[in-house]
C-alpha cells in the first residue's frame, strides 16, 4: 500500500468562501443516528485505512467534494478544491472495490445494488475529536461505480452579508430589498457559484425570533435554529408545489423556496409574494436580467411578475489569489482594455497572478469570493416588464441605472489584487 496521506488537521469550519478558519459549527441534519463510525482503529483493514487517509487529506486542504472513480485498469480520488478538481497520488487498484463497499456500508446504502444510483448520508471521526458529515451519491459507470462524497462540513459557517463580498453600494441594496415585509427575491446563476450560500444569508438576517421563517430545500444542507426547514421527497409527493402550498397556510413571513424549476413552483412563489410574503428563491440564468425572461418562459404573468418582484442579483465565485505567493503580472495595456478596463483604471497598477507555495498546496489559490450583479426592480423595469420586453432592453436600462455587471464585479476584484485577470475572465465570461 502507498504511504498514507499527511495526517489531517484538527482545525475546525471555514468561514465565508475562504480556506481560513473558524468555530466549528452544530452537526448537520445529515448525521447518521447513533455514534459516529471510527476510522482511526490501527487494527482495520488497509481499504479502511486508506479512507481514513482519503478523508483526512480532504480535511487538511478543505475540499468541497471527493470524487472516487473506477477505470478499465484500476481508478483515481480527486478533491474539488476552490471549485477546481484535482487528483491525489493513485491509490493501490487492488483496493478499489473494498474502498467503494466501505464508503456504501458507512453510508447505509445497498452494496448488493450496483445498477441503479443511490444516495447516502454518513458521520465519520477522522482523527480523534473531529467528525465530519458527508453526503454520499453512487452512479453505475462502465466500469464500476462512481462514488461522489459532498463534505458537508466545508460549508462556510460565517452567514452575515459582510461574508458574500458585496461592495458597499450592493450590500445596500440586498439589506433593504430583504427586509421589505413582501416581493420575491431572486439570486441567479450556474450551479456552484454559491445561490443558496447567499440565501442563507438572507434567512440568518432576518431570523430574529419576530417572524416565522419556513424554507423548503432539495436537499436542507445547512441546519440553522429558528428555521422549519423542509426537505423535498419527490418519491413521498413532497415537492416544492407542495411544501409551499402547505407554508401558505402556516401562517409565514418569510419563505424560501431552494430552486423555482417549473410553472407551478414558479405561480405559487409570485402569488405569494404578491400576497404579503417575502420570498427567496434561485434561478439558473447567467445573469440578473435573464430571470425575467425566464420566469416569463416558465409561465408566470408579465404582470403578475411586474407586481412581485424586488430584486435579482446573479453571481459567481472566483478564486483568491493566495496572499503568500502571488506575484506582479504584467499585463499590456491593450489586454487590460479587452479586458473591460479604462485607461484612468491603468496609471500606476498592474494586476497579479497565481504562483504557488506550500502554503497554498503549489495551487497559487486560497479559498473563494463572490462577485455580484445586484439589480433592483424599479418602476421602470416594471414597465418593460408587462410590456414584455427583451432581456437585452432590460440589460440596457440596469445600465442606466448604475447596475455593474459581472464583469465589472469580477474586475474590481482584480484591481484590489483579491484575485487574477484570466480567473475574472473565466468566471465572468460573455457569451
Amino acid at each position: 500500500m502507498q504511504a498514507s496521506f499527511q495526517s489531517a488537521a484538527t482545525s475546525p469550519r471555514p468561514t465565508s468562501f475562504d480556506g481560513d478558519s473558524a468555530t466549528r459549527a452544530k452537526p448537520n441534519p445529515f448525521a447518521v443516528e447513533g455514534s459516529a463510525e471510527n476510522l482511526t482503529d490501527p487494527d482495520n483493514a488497509p481499504a479502511v485505512r486508506l479512507l481514513t487517509d482519503t478523508l483526512q487529506e480532504a480535511t487538511r486542504r478543505n475540499a468541497s467534494d471527493l470524487h472516487i472513480e473506477p477505470a478499465e485498469h484500476g481508478w483515481r480520488v480527486r478533491l474539488r478544491i476552490d471549485g477546481v478538481l484535482h487528483e491525489i497520488p493513485q491509490p493501490p487498484a487492488h483496493l478499489r472495490d473494498a474502498f467503494i463497499t466501505r464508503v456504501k456500508v458507512l453510508a447505509r446504502m445497498d452494496i448488493a445494488e450496483r445498477r441503479v444510483p443511490q444516495d447516502g448520508r454518513l458521520r465519520i471521526a477522522t482523527s480523534p475529536g473531529r467528525v465530519e458529515d458527508y453526503r454520499v451519491n453512487s452512479l453505475p459507470t462502465l466500469f464500476g461505480e462512481k462514488l461522489v462524497l459532498r463534505r458537508l462540513d466545508a460549508l462556510p459557517t460565517d452567514l452575515s452579508l459582510d461574508s458574500l463580498g458585496l461592495d458597499p453600494r450592493q450590500r445596500e441594496t440586498v439589506d433593504a430589498a430583504i427586509r421589505a415585509p413582501h416581493g420575491l427575491v431572486l439570486v441567479t446563476g450556474p450551479t456552484g457559484s454559491g445561490k443558496t450560500l447567499s440565501l442563507y444569508c438572507f434567512l440568518n438576517l432576518l431570523n430574529g425570533g419576530a417572524r416565522n421563517l419556513c424554507s423548503v430545500e432539495d436537499p436542507a444542507e445547512i441546519q440553522l435554529a429558528g428555521i422549519n426547514q423542509v426537505s423535498v421527497r419527490e418519491k413521498a409527493g413532497l415537492t416544492f408545489a407542495v411544501a409551499l402550498r402547505a407554508f401558505l397556510r402556516q401562517d409565514p413571513d418569510v419563505i424560501m423556496v431552494g430552486e423555482i424549476r417549473d410553472n407551478e413552483t414558479a405561480d405559487v412563489a409570485v402569488k405569494a409574494a404578491q400576497t404579503g410574503h417575502l420570498v427567496l428563491s434561485t434561478l439558473h440564468t447567467n445573469d440578473a436580467p435573464a430571470a425575467v425572461a425566464r420566469l416569463i418562459d416558465i409561465g408566470v404573468e408579465p404582470y403578475n411578475l411586474a407586481a412581485a418582484l424586488r430584486m435579482v442579483t446573479a453571481q459567481r465565485l472566483v478564486r483568491r489569489l493566495c496572499p503568500r505567493c502571488r506575484a506582479p503580472a504584467p499585463q499590456s495595456a491593450a489586454a487590460l482594455r479587452a479586458a473591460g478596463f479604462d485607461d484612468h483604471q491603468l496609471d500606476g497598477w498592474q494586476p497579479y497572478a497565481a504562483s504557488g507555495c506550500a502554503a497554498c498546496h503549489g495551487i497559487g489559490y486560497r479559498g473563494r469570493v463572490g462577485v455580484h450583479q445586484v439589480m433592483p426592480v424599479s418602476d421602470a423595469m416594471r414597465e418593460l416588464i408587462v410590456a414584455s420586453a427583451g432581456t437585452h432592453e432590460l440589460a440596457r436600462l440596469a445600465q442606466t441605472e448604475q447596475v455593474a455587471t459581472l464583469r465589472d464585479a469580477a474586475l474590481a476584484r482584480v484591481r484590489d489584487g483579491t484575485t487574477s485577470l484570466a480567473e475574472a475572465l473565466a468566471a465572468t465570461e460573455i457569451a
